[in-house]
Formats: structure tokens, C-alpha cells, sequence
């Protein structure tokens, strides 16, 4: 709450990044609630340096956790379209890639 505080002052968006790979769906869900409730703007499933990244159906239970004002970010093994308007289409408002030409 307080890095949320900060980071309304200057103007800065605060992105909270969980590694979902090592969560439970419980863990998830807490996890997005504490997130909405200290005030950051996006919440992100993974680093992508997990053992494994962004899937369907985190995407659609942190949406369904954070709501409909808070960013939900799609990162890690996002490598292909299709992939990347499954999440889309889950609730991910952003998306994270390294190959972004594999995507357009």
C-alpha cells in the first residue's frame, strides 16, 4: 500500500508481478485481492523466468479477482497470435513477449 502511495505522488503506474507457475488457484486469488486492495494498477502473472508463464486460466481467475479497472498482464510463453488473443480474450488487457514480430 505504501509502494502504491509512492507511486500515485510521481505519477507512476505500479505493476505487481506474480510467478503463478509456483501459486495455487487460492494463492492466486488472495494474492489479487491484496494487490486491488493496496492500490496498483496492473497485476502481471509472471517474470517469465518461472518454470512456466501466462495460461488461459490464470488470466481469466486474476480478471475475475482484480475486476474490471485493474490492468491484467499476460507475460511468459506468449510466443505465437493465437496465444496471444487467447489471453486477450481471457481478460489480459496487456501482453508481455520477446518476439513481439510472431505476434503482429
Amino acid at each position: 500500500k505504501a509502494v502504491a502511495k509512492v507511486c500515485r505522488k510521481e505519477k507512476v503506474l505500479l505493476k505487481v508481478i506474480l510467478e503463478t507457475c509456483y501459486l495455487s488457484e487460492d494463492e492466486i486469488i488472495t494474492s489479487c485481492l491484496y494487490i486491488k486492495k493496496a492500490g496498483a494498477e496492473f497485476v502481471k502473472t509472471s517474470t517469465g523466468f518461472g518454470s512456466a508463464g501466462a495460461t488461459v486460466e490464470n488470466i481469466t481467475l486474476m480478471r475475475a479477482c482484480v475486476g474490471p479497472k485493474l490492468g491484467v498482464k499476460a507475460s511468459g510463453g506468449i510466443r505465437d497470435r493465437a496465444t496471444a488473443i487467447a489471453m486477450l480474450e481471457a481478460g489480459a488487457n496487456r501482453i508481455g513477449a520477446s518476439s513481439v514480430q510472431s505476434l503482429v
